[in-house]
C-alpha cells in the first residue's frame, strides 16, 4: 500500500536553487492519495475533545472542510484581508519577502470553544502563529494543529511550542 508521501511531487531548485518544493496538488489529484491524507488527519484526531475545524484559504479548506464534514465539526475559513463579508478581527504576521494579512469573522468562535486548525503545510511557523492569534483574541483554545506536510529545516514547530503539533509527512530539509 503507498504512503501519503508517495503522493507528493518533488521539484527540485524551485523557487529557488537548493530548495526542493514538494507539491501538494498531486496528492489532491488523486482519490487514493486525498484519501489517505485526509484519513491520516483524522487518525491524529481521533482522541482529540473540540469544536470547530479552522483552516487558511485555501489548501487549508481542502484540508479542513473534509475533517470537520467527518467528525461533525463546524468549520472556519481564515482568508486573506478583504474576503469576509462580516465584522473581521485582523492579524498581520511576516513573510519571506514582506508581510500579510489574514482575517477571520468577528463571532467565528465563542469563547472557551476548543479549536484544531488543520492546514497543508508548515513551513517557518508565521502563518499558524497569526492563526492561533486570531482563535485566541476570540476566547478560543487551540487543542490541537494538524498539518499534511512539515519542512522541520524550516523550524515552524519551534515557533509554535507550547501547541500540540502533528503532520502526515516530516521533511527534514527546507
Amino acid at each position: 500500500m503507498k504512503k501519503v508521501e508517495d503522493y507528493v511531487r518533488s521539484i527540485p531548485d524551485f523557487p529557488e536553487p537548493g530548495i526542493i518544493f514538494r507539491d501538494v496538488t498531486t496528492i489532491l489529484k488523486d482519490a487514493e492519495g486525498l484519501h489517505l491524507a485526509i484519513d491520516q488527519i483524522l487518525d491524529m484526531l481521533r482522541d482529540v475533545d473540540f469544536d470547530l475545524v479552522v483552516g487558511p484559504e485555501s489548501r487549508g479548506f481542502i484540508f479542513g472542510v473534509p475533517v470537520a464534514y467527518a467528525m461533525h465539526k463546524g468549520f472556519i475559513p481564515i482568508r486573506k484581508k478583504g474576503k469576509l463579508p462580516c465584522e473581521t478581527i485582523s492579524e498581520e504576521y511576516d513573510l519571506e519577502y514582506g508581510s500579510a494579512v489574514i482575517e477571520m469573522h468577528k463571532d467565528a468562535i465563542q469563547p472557551g470553544q476548543k479549536v484544531v486548525i488543520v492546514d497543508d503545510l508548515i513551513a517557518t511557523g508565521g502563518t499558524t502563529e497569526a492563526m492561533i492569534k486570531l482563535v485566541e483574541r476570540l476566547g478560543g483554545q487551540v487543542v490541537k494543529i494538524c498539518f499534511v506536510m512539515e519542512l522541520a529545516g524550516l523550524k515552524g514547530r519551534e515557533r509554535l511550542k507550547g501547541y500540540d503539533v502533528d503532520a502526515v509527512i516530516t521533511y527534514e530539509g527546507k
